[in-house]
This record gives structure tokens, C-alpha cells and sequence, in this order.
């Protein structure tokens, strides 16, 4: 299982596309973290989130545990067949979502130019960039 660590970072709700049913968070490059890069996390045909709207010290995306998505469907009714889709956000499993796997952009902020996002266009080949998936 591959988590998606980033402890330490600023996380904010960058937007929701309720069309499309995708849900971004993102960390922005600051001098408060003395961070220089913008990372972003997606996650498709969400279905359901239970979210904050900042995460201060990072995030820690991983698969529900057994336990803990026994706890999340008696007290939110997700079926069964969607422990496999519930994502932990926080070390405290206090947020999750239920959607397809998370995938992850990370990207030197100075090389974003005027593009809002590491998702809106190609991203062009010659920019060094990190990505993935949480499986």
C-alpha cells in the first residue's frame, strides 16, 4: 500500500467540482512552512467527504483500516462495497473521503507561470514535477 505523506504543510480545499465529482487540496509554497513547491491532491467520483477546510500539519492519505471503516459506515451508512474507496486524510481519522484512489502533483512553485493548477493543462515535459497514486 502506498500512503501520501506530507507532514508539516498547510493543506487548504482548493475546490469541488460537484459535475464532475472531484474534490481537490492543496499546499501552496509559503515562507511560513519554508516549503517551494505547490502540491496538489486529487480524488475522483467522490461520493462522499467529511473534511476541514485547512489541514495545518500536512496530510497522511491512506486506506481506511477494517476498524475504522466499521465506524465510518454505522455512522455515515457507506455500504460495504466502498471500504476499499475510504481515504484517511489525517493521523486522527477524523476526515476521510470516499472516492476513487487520490493521485498527487508536486511541482516547484517558480515553474508554475500563470497556470493555476498541476491538473488544468499538460504539464509541460522540460518542468520537473513528482506525481502518483495512493493505492
Amino acid at each position: 500500500m502506498t500512503d501520501f505523506v506530507r507532514e508539516g504543510r498547510l493543506f487548504r480545499v482548493g475546490g469541488f467540482h460537484p459535475s464532475h465529482r472531484e474534490l481537490f487540496l492543496v499546499s501552496e509554497a509559503t515562507l511560513v512552512d519554508r516549503t517551494t513547491t505547490r502540491v496538489e491532491v486529487a480524488f475522483g467520483h467522490v461520493e462522499l467527504m467529511f473534511l476541514r477546510p485547512l489541514y495545518r500539519n500536512g496530510l497522511h492519505i491512506r486506506r481506511a483500516t477494517a476498524a475504522e471503516f466499521g465506524v465510518l459506515s454505522e455512522r455515515h451508512g457507506i455500504p460495504a462495497a466502498d471500504a476499499e474507496y475510504t481515504w484517511i486524510l489525517d493521523p486522527e481519522g477524523e476526515s476521510f473521503v470516499v472516492s476513487a484512489n487520490p493521485s498527487w502533483r508536486e511541482a516547484e512553485y517558480a515553474l508554475m507561470g500563470g497556470r493555476e493548477s498541476l491538473y488544468a493543462s499538460p504539464w509541460p515535459p522540460e518542468f520537473p514535477a513528482e506525481s502518483g497514486s495512493v493505492n
